[in-house]
C-alpha cells in the first residue's frame, strides 16, 4: 500500500484533525510574527522535527535526548511564551463569533479582499491637526481580537470614521475626549474607553498614562494604537507593546495600512 492509498483511506475526522492543527499553527505563528519569540518558535519546530526523525530512524540515544528536552522543556516554554500564551487565550476568549457579521472574517487567509477597510488617511490627518494644537488623543484599531470587552467600559457608538468626527471627539471641551476610541472596519464603535495600563515597561518621562494604556492594549491583544501627546504633540504608533514616534505621516499611513491588511 503506497502513500496515495493511505490518503484515500483517511477518515473525515482525520481531515478535520489536519485542518485544526494547521489553523492552530497559523494563529500561533501570527502571535509571534515580528517578535523575538519567532526564533524560539522556529527552534521548537526544528527540535520537534529532529526528535521525530531520530525516532523514525531508531536512533535511541538522540531520540531520548530530544524526547526528554520536549517533555521537560514545556515548563520553560510556558515561561518564555507567557505574553504570547496570554494573548492567544485572550483572543480565544474574547472572540464572540455570534456577534461577528461573518465567521470567515476570523479566517483572513480564506478571503481575497481586505478584512479591515478603515480610512487610515482620515485618522492620520486628524492626528496631524491635533498634533499641531497639542490635543491629546488615543485611537485603537481593532484587528482579529474582538475588543467588545473593552468597549463595554466606554460609550458604545456607531459612527463612520471621518477627519472632523475624530477631531470633534478629542476636542478638549468635548464630553467624549477622555479615554480612548476603538475603530473597527471604519466605524468608531466606542468612545471614552478605559484601557489596561502597563506599569512595567520603561518609557520616556514625557509620556504619560495615554502611552502606557496604548502599550497595555497592544500587549494584551493584537490591536494597533495611535497616541497624540498633549505635552509635545508627537504622534506615536503602537504594535505588540512597542512604539515608534513618527514625524513622517506618509510612512506612518503606509505602515498602518500594511498592518491592517
Amino acid at each position: 500500500m503506497n502513500i496515495f492509498d493511505d490518503i484515500l483511506n483517511l477518515r473525515l475526522v482525520d481531515y478535520i484533525d489536519v485542518i485544526l492543527v494547521a489553523l492552530l499553527l497559523y494563529y500561533l505563528y501570527k502571535l509571534v510574527k515580528g517578535t523575538v519569540a519567532i526564533n524560539i518558535f522556529l527552534g521548537i519546530i526544528i527540535i520537534y522535527g529532529a526528535w521525530k526523525l531520530t525516532e523514525f530512524l531508531n536512533m535511541e540515544l538522540l531520540s531520548g535526548i530530544f524526547g526528554g528536552f520536549m517533555r521537560v522543556g514545556i515548563i520553560a516554554l510556558i515561561v518564555v511564551f507567557q505574553p504570547e500564551i496570554r494573548k492567544f487565550l485572550l483572543m480565544v476568549g474574547s472572540t464572540n463569533f455570534s456577534r461577528r457579521r461573518k465567521f470567515l472574517q476570523q479566517l483572513k487567509f480564506l478571503k481575497t479582499e481586505a478584512t479591515n477597510e478603515s480610512d487610515v488617511e482620515s485618522v492620520i490627518s486628524a492626528c496631524s491637526k491635533m498634533s499641531m494644537s497639542k490635543t491629546g488623543a488615543l485611537i485603537v484599531f481593532e484587528r482579529n481580537n474582538n475588543l467588545d470587552f473593552l468597549s463595554e467600559s466606554g460609550d458604545e457608538m456607531n459612527i463612520k470614521v471621518t477627519q472632523p468626527i475624530i477631531e470633534s471627539i478629542f476636542f478638549k471641551n468635548s464630553p467624549l475626549h477622555d479615554g480612548a476610541i476603538i475603530i473597527s472596519n471604519n466605524i468608531v464603535k466606542a468612545t471614552r474607553v478605559v484601557l489596561p495600563v502597563n506599569n512595567e515597561k520603561h518609557i520616556p518621562q514625557r509620556f504619560g498614562l495615554r502611552h502606557r494604556a496604548a502599550i497595555g492594549v497592544t500587549e494584551k491583544t493584537d490591536a494597533l494604537a495611535l497616541a497624540v501627546s498633549e505635552e509635545t504633540g508627537h504622534i506615536s504608533y503602537f504594535k505588540d507593546g512597542e512604539f515608534v514616534v513618527f514625524e513622517d505621516t506618509t510612512e506612518l499611513t503606509k505602515m498602518i495600512k500594511n498592518d491592517l491588511a
